[in-house]
């Protein structure tokens, strides 16, 4: 018999942050986009309760956290994420954090640039 696998996730989750490696970046801020999902074993033992689940509003509140600050690169940022669920939620098995730039400084304004990671047990 195999396992079940239950995915909790938020999509295109916008932030404006002052997060870029231009010091015109940090004082203007840019626009974001962060994806994150989070994988880990489906416990049935009571669909209806919170605690045999992961709380999205919770991943939101690290993600609020995280894009706030000052930072160069995205990279920080998604590395902060995936270590803060790796941290507060130890029963995951998979996890990844996708940030999209809307608009990077390289003269258009049709680009997006976008770091994602991935963690796997």
């Amino acid at each position: 018999m195999g396992t079940i696998t239950q995915e909790v996730s938020l999509s295109q989750v916008r932030f404006f942050s002052p997060i870029g490696f231009y010091e015109e970046e940090q004082v203007l801020g840019n626009e974001f986009f962060v994806d994150v999902s989070v994988r880990f074993p489906f416990e049935n033992l009571d669909a209806e309760d919170l605690q045999n689940t992961l709380n999205y509003a919770e991943l939101y509140v690290i993600l609020q956290e995280v894009m706030r600050p000052k930072r160069k690169l995205i990279e920080s940022a998604a590395q902060a994420i995936l270590m803060e669920i790796r941290t507060r939620y130890l029963f995951t098995e998979e996890i990844t954090v996708r940030i999209t730039k809307t608009t990077p400084p390289f003269g258009t304004d049709s680009a997006h640039s976008a770091v994602c990671l991935q963690y796997k047990r």
